[in-house]
């Protein structure tokens, strides 16, 4: 729109040129001078569209509360935090080609991996350095489309926590924020930002578990209710089994009863089968129940 009206507002000034030449409109020179008008008039507007388009991504102009801002050709790009580049999964991912969309390391949050990885805490300094080495491990992979860019925020928020300027710059740039922190995902969400949460992307490729089907497990631990018993699948979901601390350390079948699945990721509650043999060192009465 900005450069329709600009082609036409500078076509209007031309006319002032070529309309000192009074010739009758009835004549060929008059015919052949509207048809000009209107070529110059057309070619005006193209012109003006094409350069707003073609430097709208390197400049901004301004009218009156109108704001032309940089934006990124194409798909929309991933922003990643830092807590999803330590996890380093991400990594994984962007290999296996799923990911098409260009995947952006905002400038301050390569300074803040920088601080982690020079904190005085060991347990922090590890962290920070292997988040430097899973970005260098994806810059080295020509397969991943990554780059560090600096993003032009405002005075205000460039003072504002480091997870509320990624928020910022993903609206800016019309992309999404690739997290796995429970509290990122929420600002992100209220502000009208996507996310994509690897925790969530972790749990749905995990097999699915209906109710009514079994399973075998190992009991570990106690539960936080009375004769409750849980254990661990492969992929690390916790199975919690009615009845079933006294069955610790042994393997048990069981049938699932009910699946709560939720960001922090996925639980399974289940039910003894039958025919579940008694746990050491007791036997079992003629009621079915067992003693010890």
């Amino acid at each position: 729109m900005v450069g329709l009206l600009s082609g036409l507002a500078f076509n209007y000034l031309l006319e002032y040129v070529y309309d000192v030449y009074q010739v009758h409109p009835d004549s060929i020179m008059g015919m052949a001078k509207e048809g000009i008008k209107l070529s110059l008039n057309i070619l005006c507007c193209y012109l003006a569209i094409i350069f707003i388009m073609q430097t709208k991504d390197d400049f901004r102009f301004i009218i009156p509360y109108v704001e032309f801002t940089k934006q990124i050709k194409g798909v929309c790009p991933l922003l990643l935090d830092t807590s999803v580049i330590i996890d380093g999964r991400i990594s994984d991912i962007a290999m296996t080609k799923i990911i098409d969309s260009p995947i952006i390391i905002p400038r301050f949050i390569l300074n803040e991996l920088q601080n982690i990885a020079d904190s005085a805490d060991r347990l922090k300094r590890n962290r920070g350095r292997r988040g430097l080495d899973i970005l260098n491990k994806m810059q080295s992979n020509k397969e991943i489309d990554i780059k560090i860019e600096d993003i032009a925020l405002t005075t205000t928020e460039q003072a504002e926590p480091v997870d509320h300027k990624l928020v910022s710059a993903a609206q800016k740039l019309g992309g999404k924020v690739v997290t796995n922190d429970y509290n990122l995902n929420k600002v992100a969400s209220l502000r009208g930002v996507d996310v994509i949460n690897i925790n969530d992307l972790a749990n749905a490729m995990k097999p699915v578990v209906l109710p009514g089907e079994t399973m075998t497990i190992k009991i570990l631990k106690p539960g936080d209710q009375a004769g409750q018993g849980f254990g661990y699948l492969d992929d690390g979901t916790m199975v919690v089994v009615e009845n079933g601390r006294a069955f610790m350390g042994r393997e048990v079948e069981l049938i699932v009863t009910s699946v709560l699945q939720t960001s922090a990721g996925r639980m399974i509650f289940g039910k003894f089968e039958e025919n579940n043999s008694v746990p050491a060192g007791g036997s079992r009465d003629n009621g079915g129940r067992y003693r010890r």
